[in-house]
């Protein structure tokens, strides 16, 4: 798949609250599904739960893994490096360069 392809899956998958809402779940710590799904439960169900985490597997932003009957998600966070490199970086170095130009003029008055 390109990268292209694969960045498009990525911002597909970030663009639903739902689904930034199960990354920041799993940020702490792997979570089966079942834990998953009861945190949703008042407002989704299950299978619409599993949907959810099936778009965030194809982006490959969670990793799952069977262990006996529950499966585990676990946050993979490769993915947010590759967008951090190609599209934030850039505009951090700019930032930090612009920081460091004002204090120096703060400091030479």
């Amino acid at each position: 798949m390109s990268s292209d392809a694969q960045s498009d899956l990525i911002f597909k998958a970030l663009a639903d609250g739902r689904r930034r809402a199960i990354l920041d779940m799993l940020k702490d710590a792997p979570r089966t599904t079942g834990e998953l799904c009861e945190a949703f439960a008042g407002s989704l169900d299950r299978c619409t739960v599993m949907q959810h985490i099936g778009v965030l597997e194809k982006a490959e932003l969670i990793l799952s893994r069977r262990e006996g009957r529950k499966r585990w998600n676990h946050l993979n966070a490769a993915p947010f490096r590759d967008i951090y490199d190609r599209w934030i970086s850039g505009y951090a170095e700019n930032a930090v360069a612009l920081l460091a130009r004002m204090k120096a003029d703060m400091e030479a008055t």
